[in-house]
């Protein structure tokens, strides 16, 4: 029954090899938009173009997102259709796909219609346009979430596979959060901004909206890449999904974390810190006032008038044809000048030296999306201060150039969706995908749709890591382990080498090393592979001393890697310790069995 069908690719994908068509499911789609009654979802709706796209594919061709329905936002261009970023007076029609719904459409998927958002994606709650505000399908009485409203709202019910939002301020993540869906918000010009109407064109990413996070990320692979014509793009490798649960994750501490007094929200953000504990991560609590400093100045001085020049003389030539709200926030940046502009960009630069540091000890930050929720009534009597709150874990993040995926957790005590939001530095976007794909649970949006298992994860190192084999010193406790946790390094995984190697205790010492030697009559050795930073790489290398180098190393899988080995001159006055399998092992042997040989 294609009415009980899910619309998450693994679904969609075996339900066309079983003879479903491209057509039957973009004409449920629309019916779903029908049964859900909601005006105010769709800005423009395109369902003669999106049969006419469905018939055009002819058979599954092995495209990875053959017959796949998505909504795009309406601040982003989809050719032959109209543009508007919620001002009608703004309005023109657009004459070419934007970069990202190209590839998209390229890959084989099908564009149902352009959604409703934050008049040119100002604001955080999803009321602010002239057309009906989208419904929130999981509580009616609260926010959709915006900027990007129509685009979770439609993921959420089940209309849409997946849908385009865009994300300055937090766009791709309160909607996520409001609406028990997946948002992913890439690394800084990871998605071309080419045919996107910007709100903070330094600042503005393309963000996917989908129900699970091995969706989310499909689709990320597809929309990323670089783009010539994009001055702000950046050639980002999607990578794929690893097992992450041993990673040392930072958490806002006791003092500083923030749910303005909603201690469900609170209890909620501990359960799923305790999950990831449980799955093996360190977690460090840290004091989080540096990022709220932030996440404060995202809307005083240089990013202000940014915005204001994204709106043009709009501003003061029609200003009647502006939301009034979105009107109130901008109008004060007139009053701007460049100095205010650089005293913001110093005192950011500033700040965003406090955050490094924190950073520098972790190698992800988890925090609750919103803070607490909103109600249509509060922002009636409040349009700006409820917004504003709604931003405390959103609004710092693309200031300070990090990654993030927001993701449904399970619903809290009260029945309200659960989300948290893993955050890393830019260019380890699978890292947040990959810690969040462990903590996923709870509903699919407002579907009633059961959540399939989550993928099956290997540890592995992310893009722009490399992976290390290290079998003595550098393992985890021991006492050159620093060197590798101090440039940023994690462990991936425990193993042993090919049964081809053989171990010895080296001269020398303190600190106390063992040499690995490849040698045709060899044993299977333990050691750790560490995934470490590309551009720490380097340095750490050229720290090591003779007679130790990196070369690649054989897994007792067949995989390679790079790690330590010891060249033969080295082995004089070494003691050959292969039989105890490790250096762990040689260095718990019985005191009576210990020698003087270096190791």
């Amino acid at each position: 029954m294609i009415d009980e069908l899910p619309f998450t690719l693994d679904a969609l994908r075996r339900a066309y090899a079983e003879g479903l068509e491209p057509r039957d499911v973009v004409t449920e789609a629309f019916w779903r938009l029908a049964i859900a009654s909601d005006p105010g979802i769709f800005i423009h709706e395109a369902r003669d173009s999106a049969l006419a796209a469905a018939d055009a594919l002819g058979a599954p061709d092995g495209r990875p997102l053959w017959g796949i329905p998505f909504v795009v936002k309406d601040n982003i261009d989809v050719a032959g259709m109209p543009t508007t970023a919620a001002c009608p007076d703004f309005a023109y029609l657009a004459d070419r796909d934007a970069f990202v719904v190209a590839r998209l459409r390229e890959a084989g998927a099908i564009v149902l219609g352009k959604t409703n958002l934050d008049q040119f994606a100002t604001g955080l709650v999803g009321v602010r346009t002239p057309w009906p505000v989208p419904r929130n399908p999981i509580d009616p009485t609260i926010v959709p979430g915006g900027s990007s409203s129509g685009s979770a709202v439609a993921v959420a019910r089940g209309i849409a596979c997946f849908s385009l939002g865009t994300d300055t301020a937090g766009s791709g993540r309160v909607p996520a959060a409001l609406n028990s869906i997946v948002g992913l918000k890439p690394t800084l010009g990871a998605y071309s901004a080419t045919g996107v109407v910007p709100a903070c064109r330094t600042l503005d990413t393309i963000s996917v909206f989908a129900l699970t996070v091995a969706d989310a990320w499909e689709i990320h692979a597809v929309a990323s890449g670089l783009d010539p014509a994009d001055a702000w793009s950046r050639a980002i490798p999607a990578g794929g999904l690893f097992d992450a649960s041993a990673v040392r994750i930072g958490v806002p501490d006791e003092a500083s974390l923030e749910t303005f007094g909603d201690a469900v929200q609170a209890a909620s953000f501990r359960a799923t810190v305790e999950r990831l504990r449980t799955n093996g991560a360190t977690i460090r609590e840290l004091d989080f006032a540096p990022f709220y400093d932030v996440a404060r100045m995202l809307y005083e001085g240089a990013w202000l008038a940014e915005r204001v020049a994204a709106v043009g003389s709009r501003l003061t030539e029609k200003p009647e044809t502006l939301h009034p709200t979105t009107r109130s926030i901008l109008e004060p940046g007139l009053k701007l000048s460049a100095v205010d502009a650089f005293e913001g960009f110093y005192r950011l630069k500033a700040l965003r030296r406090d955050c490094e540091a924190l950073l520098s000890g972790v190698d992800a930050l988890c925090v609750p999306t919103i803070p607490t929720f909103v109600t249509l009534d509060e922002i009636a009597a409040d349009p700006i201060g409820p917004n504003a709150r709604l931003g405390t874990y959103t609004n710092f993040v693309n200031l300070l150039d990090l990654c993030g995926i927001a993701v449904p957790v399970g619903a809290r005590a009260d029945g309200r969706p659960g989300s948290v939001t893993l955050l890393a530095a830019a260019g380890r976007d699978a890292l947040c995908a990959s810690i969040a794909a462990s903590v996923e649970a709870g509903a699919l949006g407002a579907t009633g749709w059961v959540r399939p298992s989550p993928p099956t994860l290997v540890p592995a190192p992310a893009a722009g890591e490399i992976a290390l084999a290290v079998c003595g010193a550098h393992m985890s406790g021991l006492p050159l382990n620093r060197e590798l946790t101090e440039r940023g390094g994690r462990f991936i995984r425990a193993c042993s080498t090919a049964p081809a190697y053989r171990l010895h205790a080296l001269a020398g010492g303190p600190p106390f090393r063992p040499g690995l030697v490849r040698q045709a009559r060899g044993a299977a050795i333990e050691l750790e592979v560490w995934a470490l930073p590309k551009e720490r790489f380097g340095d750490f290398v050229a720290g090591i001393p003779a007679p130790l180098g990196i070369g690649t190393v054989e897994l007792e899988d067949g995989a390679t890697v790079k790690g330590f080995l010891c060249e033969a001159a080295g082995l004089a006055g070494a003691a050959d310790i292969t039989e105890f399998g490790g250096w762990r092992a040689y260095l718990a042997r019985p005191a009576s069995s210990k020698t003087e040989a270096a190791a």
